[in-house]
C-alpha cells in the first residue's frame, strides 16, 4: 500500500475586498493611482468638486475660454 501524502493547500492571504477601488491594486498601488499620485489625486479632486481647482489653473482655464463651474458627476467616484 502506498502513503498518500496531505495536499498543501496555497492560501492567498489578500482578497477581492482588499483590492484599491481606484487602482485595483491589492498589494501595492498603480503609479497612477489617486491614493499613491498626487498630481492624478488633484485632477481626480476637481472632476468630483469644482471648488478643488486651485486659483492659478483656474485663472488658465478661464483665458482658454474654459468654465469649471459644475461637477461632472454627483455622488463621488462610485457614481460616476
Amino acid at each position: 500500500m502506498s502513503s498518500i501524502s496531505p495536499t498543501i493547500w496555497h492560501h492567498n492571504r489578500y482578497s477581492a475586498e482588499a483590492e484599491c477601488e481606484h487602482c485595483g491594486g491589492i498589494v501595492r498601488h498603480e503609479p497612477w493611482c489617486i491614493t499613491s499620485n498626487s498630481v492624478v489625486y488633484y485632477a481626480y479632486q476637481i472632476v468630483v468638486d469644482a471648488s478643488a481647482l486651485t486659483l492659478l489653473d483656474r485663472l488658465s482655464l478661464h483665458s482658454l475660454g474654459v468654465t469649471w463651474d459644475a461637477p461632472a458627476c454627483s455622488g463621488g467616484y462610485k457614481n460616476c
